[in-house]
């Protein structure tokens, strides 16, 4: 009976459960009741004002309510464990509720910046003084969840997501601010219908930029920090190695980045030794420098080399 190898150094097993999203889900939870909370109370004041641009910021803080709420259960649906039929799970999961938000933030867009050219050629009463408190209360809130979201917010989609939806609800109510002192000053009401063109173009930007990145992972592109020809130069400098092909990056979801490739090896064959050396010394170079969690290689002798062009070729 041939004997089976020892099992070799490395932990093949890869967890994928924890997320990024996941992992802060206190965060946006916070975030979250701040949102609605502040959303409640400048839709009211909307109503009461008769603010066309604090209805549009507390319609994007609805949106961005929508847009945390489908990131936290998409957060929950990534944690459940990979199946036969699932192989990563429901992380891509969190990239749905991406595209759904960058979808609502587009839509939220162009409402706006349409009803604030319908606003242009009318005069209504706005009240100024209750549009500047309820911006003002709009604003701290914006900053308080600025500040629970600093720290994540590099670390997935929709993290960033989160913080940028955050940041724009500041910057709209700081031009809602501005339009209320104004208007309290001067009376210029068409004040009002700038700032919700303001809003409107601060939403539509971010928006088609988290479109882009989601279709990015959607379309299984390359991560932006991982140079393929840089990856390849330094597995062709492994010693032994003659040839590096079907070389491949991509990511899963946000911080689950994945390679895998076919390493040539100058040898006739490969032998349990020949192979733990070399998946060492490939580990070795990748952890080194790149930032890739889960790596899969095929390693093959030099005689195979014809057999793997003729096939992919």
């Amino acid at each position: 009976m041939k004997r089976q190898p020892p099992t070799h150094g490395r932990d093949h097993s890869h967890n994928h459960a924890v997320t990024a999203t996941s992992a802060n889900r206190r965060k946006l939870v916070a975030v979250l009741a701040i949102t609605l909370s502040v959303m409640v109370v400048q839709a009211i004041g909307a109503w009461i004002s008769g603010s066309l641009s604090l209805l549009a910021d507390a319609g994007h803080m609805l949106t961005d309510s929508a847009g945390v709420a489908i990131a936290l259960l998409a957060a929950t649906l990534a944690t459940r464990p990979a199946t036969d039929l699932r192989t990563f799970g429901w992380q891509r999961a969190e990239i749905l509720a991406a595209l759904a938000n960058a979808t609502v933030l587009c839509a939220v867009g162009v409402l706006v910046i349409r009803e604030a050219f319908l606003r242009w050629g009318a005069e209504p009463e706005v009240e100024s003084g209750i549009m500047l408190g309820a911006a003002v209360l709009g604003a701290i809130a914006n900053l308080v969840s600025l500040a629970i979201l600093t720290k994540a917010r590099g670390q997935s989609l929709n993290m960033r997501g989160a913080y940028l939806e955050v940041f724009g609800d500041l910057l709209g109510s700081v031009a809602v601010i501005a339009a209320a002192i104004v208007i309290m000053t001067t009376g210029w009401v068409r004040a009002d219908a700038i700032a919700s063109f303001a809003i409107g173009l601060l939403i539509l930007p971010r928006a088609i930029l988290l479109l882009k990145d989601v279709a990015d992972v959607l379309l299984e592109s390359t991560p932006k920090d991982v140079d393929l020809t840089r990856v390849r130069e330094h597995i062709a400098g492994i010693p032994g190695v003659v040839d590096v092909h079907d070389l491949h990056a991509w990511t899963i979801t946000s911080g689950v980045p994945v390679l895998s490739a076919h390493v040539v090896l100058d040898a006739d064959e490969v032998d349990y030794e020949l192979g733990c050396r070399t998946l060492d010394a490939l580990d070795e170079c990748l952890e080194g420098h790149f930032d890739v969690a889960h790596c899969t290689f095929q390693l093959e002798p030099k005689g195979h080399l014809r057999h793997e062009r003729a096939v992919h070729d």
